[in-house]
């Protein structure tokens, strides 16, 4: 089959799709292919969430605006059915690839997930077929690592008898649908006869730009557009923390230099989580310290990872200001997932600061409306503590009963790692209110 015969079929939607990595990417890309009327199989190696896919029941637990109404409708209908099987894509024209790519304690990445991908459907893989990777990958990783490993594991010839290309996700956490559907994408293909298809898969389901490029500049956005986050991010963190060390109010420095034009201050916080901006950045420069040593990111990335902690010297400080050893303490945490209205706990800030606070000695209560191993009564998680420590932006936390809240604790400490609440309703309440970068 040759990319003419596949775009026929793309045009009519005979074209078979398979998505591999059911996941908060792959999950939500399956069903909206689906729902424009393609037959759409995805491939997950967690059988337990292939199961639920398959009963029209959606395993991310966060709140994801239409997912669950989506998915249950595209089962109904028989567009979209699970697998744990590579064998069930002998028959796909195009197989979209969307797993975990994470970066090791030394900040390189491994690809044990895309690596083992390619070893499994190359076997399988049909002449013809279109394979793309929407995995955010490191500059260069197409090149030296996608095509030759695909191509060994096939025996067959890329732009020969099949077909290669690039185009990275972007979507986050409570937002899926919208962003798969409104935000742009650049499609990088092997040739720019690929790049072509690409666009011609992708605009069923995309309404925005699509923009035609090679596979490194693919790489290269994605990547350098989640730096881009990070630094700015870790920019904010900088002045959060002058603000504290001078004197200064960094919401009010925020809103103000905001006003000037075109200044973008992002928000400053008690950490940086999630799969993408933590490791991003870093296969953004994984390929290119022998030629040059980068200096930013690595400094954003150490800016960013230390909010966390600072959280934690903060609630000491104060704490030791009324005569409580932080090994003595009891300290509640509200919130776990690493984004607000959502229970992805990849990379959560909050993982780092209970992990240091238990090191200390604290007893740790966690709670979080969307992560089911810390759901409960917050008042009755925050009975007799010393302190509470907001994390997380939850809508929940943003109405939570203050007054409420202050009568279960020991101690009426209030640190607010994310400006979730407001100080002055904190202090009518009684609290001793604390608030990063203030």
């Amino acid at each position: 089959m040759t990319l003419q015969d596949l775009k026929i079929k793309i045009e009519d939607r005979s074209a078979k799709i398979a998505v591999i990595g059911l996941g908060y990417v792959g999950l939500p890309v399956a069903c909206e292919f689906a729902r424009v009327g393609f037959q759409v199989i995805g491939v997950d190696i967690v059988e337990d969430r292939v199961e639920k896919i398959n009963r029209g029941i959606s395993p991310i637990e966060g709140n994801e605006p239409g997912l669950d109404d989506l998915l249950g409708s595209v089962i109904q209908l028989g567009n979209l059915q699970a697998s744990t099987e590579y064998q069930d894509l002998s028959d796909q024209d195009i197989i979209l690839i969307d797993v975990e790519t994470p970066v090791d304690e030394d900040h390189q990445p491994r690809y044990a997930a895309l690596r083992s991908v390619l070893r499994e459907l190359g076997p399988v893989m049909k002449s013809g077929a279109l394979v793309i990777v929407e995995s955010t990958i490191a500059p260069l990783t197409m090149q030296d690592l996608v095509l030759p490993l695909l191509e060994e594991s096939s025996g067959k010839a890329v732009n020969q008898v099949f077909f290669l290309g690039n185009c990275p996700e972007r979507v986050m956490p409570g937002k899926l649908l919208k962003n798969l559907r409104t935000v742009s994408r650049v499609v990088g293909g092997m040739t720019t006869q690929t790049a072509d298809t690409m666009i011609a898969l992708y605009k069923n389901v995309v309404d925005a730009d699509l923009d035609s490029s090679d596979c490194i500049t693919a790489e290269l956005v994605k990547t350098a557009e989640n730096a881009y986050r990070d630094v700015n991010i870790a920019f904010a963190n900088e002045v959060a923390l002058i603000c504290e060390a001078v004197g200064g109010d960094v919401w009010k420095v925020r809103e103000l230099v905001n006003k000037s034009p075109s200044r973008d201050m992002h928000l400053p916080g008690a950490g940086v989580g999630g799969h993408c901006i933590p490791k991003d950045p870093w296969l953004l420069i994984a390929n290119v310290q022998k030629d040059y040593q980068p200096q930013l990111i690595p400094t954003a990335r150490a800016v960013n990872d230390s909010m966390p902690l600072h959280i934690a010297e903060l609630t000491i400080k104060a704490l030791k200001k009324v005569n409580i050893n932080i090994n003595k303490a009891r300290i509640a945490v509200l919130g776990y997932a690493y984004l607000e209205n959502s229970d992805d706990t990849r990379n959560s800030p909050s993982e780092v600061l209970v992990s240091h606070l238990q090191s200390l000695g604290v007893k740790v209560i966690i709670h979080d409306p969307y992560v089911e191993d810390f759901q409960g009564d917050i008042f009755e998680k925050g009975r007799d503590c010393h302190a509470v420590i907001v994390m997380v932006k939850h809508d929940e936390y943003k109405e939570l009963d203050l007054r409420k809240l202050y009568r279960v604790l020991k101690k009426p400490f209030l640190i607010d790692g994310r400006n979730v609440i407001n100080e002055d309703d904190a202090i009518a309440s009684g609290f001793n209110y604390l608030v990063i970068g203030k």
